[in-house]
């Protein structure tokens, strides 16, 4: 017996974020007749959530989740579904344009049929749609918000832009020669439920099912900026048309979640829309209509001289964030004692050696800024510069390099040029705190 009605029991509920419901069950005569399943889905989003955090809370490797991420994720996920509260879909509406207007042959809505070739269709529909997000800067205008968050958990899963059906709903329409409105609603709303629950680090691997669906591994790989993971697994909920068209990548490095250069914010309207005025003044600052062009429709790492999707070789490595931070932390360590030393000494030290000390810790605090690589090695080369000269001396001659110029500092230079300052202190906090103050 068919569901005639517009809400789903519990079962149904869960059952439709895993894309397990029959076509006996969700095969309707008319468009007003399907149920909002993306709408009657929120309890559940929100119960899974809160299974997840709690499960984090139990694992020593548990997923990370912040406050101030998990606010925007929901809000761009609420900003996405507003137009739809006053208006129909506009990936739906245009479906049934084309279904009044263009229609070639008009399938049966409550066979089993063409409930499973809407299934395949929309799937393999979601497929192209969400490579040539990637692919196109246009369209990666929009997408890009939901590779915004650099953490991954159910709640990234509702970080949408408000934007993107505006870009999606012309990769559908070839469906609507000949599949129904009203099954093309019930695989739409179907597609996109599934995706929620990949978006997780607490399902690791799910053998065979590995070959044939989207998976929490596979997901997790297309949300990484390593350079492994750019432009890989663009699945829906099969992940044979990734392994079909040659853009498959298994999970194997630890994935680095977020854009390769990260926008460090978490103001909604910002990560919503920042990426069309600065789309905008690319392709004002281009030169020639073809460079032009080429900024819109060739992918956001092209420039010019670069192949379409742009150079790989490009893309700033992934450091290891705890060891940086180590490393950080014994850099703020050795500005603290040096500024105890200054002070305990002060009556030692020349003039120039006090005015050298002062710009020396006024370089290490701007070492954690933005322009940290180049802030240090001027610092290094300064100081080198100055012993070597012999304008300042260290208290014990024998650790005047050990103490100036440091294994620390060599570190610092290197990782922070490997990783483009990808350090994971970017919001505001002691070590640019104190690199304020002082």
């Amino acid at each position: 017996k068919r569901n005639q009605g517009n809400n789903v029991t519990v079962s149904q509920g869960v059952r439709m974020l895993f894309s397990l419901m029959t076509p006996n069950e969700s095969s309707f005569a008319t468009v007003q007749e399907v149920p909002k399943y993306v709408n009657q889905a929120t309890p559940y989003f929100f119960g899974l959530i809160l299974l997840e955090i709690v499960l984090g809370w139990l694992k020593t490797d548990g997923p990370r989740i912040k406050i101030n991420d998990f606010i925007t994720s929901l809000s761009a996920g609420m900003m996405s579904r507003l137009p739809q509260l006053v208006m129909r879909s506009l990936e739906l509406s245009a479906y049934i344009y084309v279904w009044n207007n263009f229609c070639l042959l008009e399938l049966p809505w409550d066979s089993a049929w063409t409930w499973w070739l809407a299934f395949l269709g929309v799937d393999m529909g979601y497929y192209w749609f969400h490579r040539f997000a990637h692919e196109l800067n246009i369209l990666w205008a929009a997408h890009q918000v939901h590779h915004s968050s650099e953490y991954y958990n159910l709640s990234t899963a509702l970080r949408q832009s408000v934007t993107q059906q505006v870009s999606s709903l012309a990769f559908y329409l070839p469906l609507a020669l000949m599949v129904p409105p009203s099954v093309f609603a019930v695989h739409i709303q179907f597609n996109l439920l599934y995706q929620f629950w990949i978006h997780t680090e607490l399902v690791k691997d799910l053998g065979p099912l590995e070959w044939i669906l989207n998976t929490p591994s596979h997901h997790r790989v297309h949300h990484g900026r390593n350079p492994y993971c750019i432009d890989k697994n663009y699945a829906g909920i099969l992940i044979i048309w990734d392994r079909m068209f040659g853009t498959f990548a298994p999970e194997s490095d630890k994935v680095v979640y977020g854009l390769t250069h990260p926008i460090s914010t978490f103001e909604i309207w910002t990560v919503e829309f920042l990426y069309y005025p600065y789309l905008w003044q690319r392709f004002w600052e281009a030169e020639g209509i073809s460079n032009k062009l080429s900024v819109i429709f060739k992918g956001p790492g092209w420039t010019p001289g670069k192949p379409r999707l742009g150079d790989i070789a490009d893309i700033p490595q992934v450091g290891n964030h705890f060891f940086v931070f180590f490393i950080c932390l014994l850099h703020f360590i050795k500005i603290v004692y040096g500024y105890y030393i200054n002070i305990l000494y002060t009556k030692q030290h020349s003039t120039i050696r006090k005015y050298v000390n002062k710009k020396n810790k006024m370089l290490l605090c701007l070492s954690f800024r933005a322009n940290a690589a180049e802030m240090e090695m001027l610092r290094c080369v300064l100081i080198m510069a100055l012993q070597q000269f012999g304008y300042i001396k260290p208290l014990v001659p024998l650790l005047a390099f050990p103490i100036e110029v440091s294994l620390t500092d060599t570190y610092i230079i290197t990782i922070v040029s490997i990783t483009d300052v990808q350090l994971p202190f970017k919001h505001k906090t002691l070590f640019e705190s104190f690199s304020e103050e002082h």
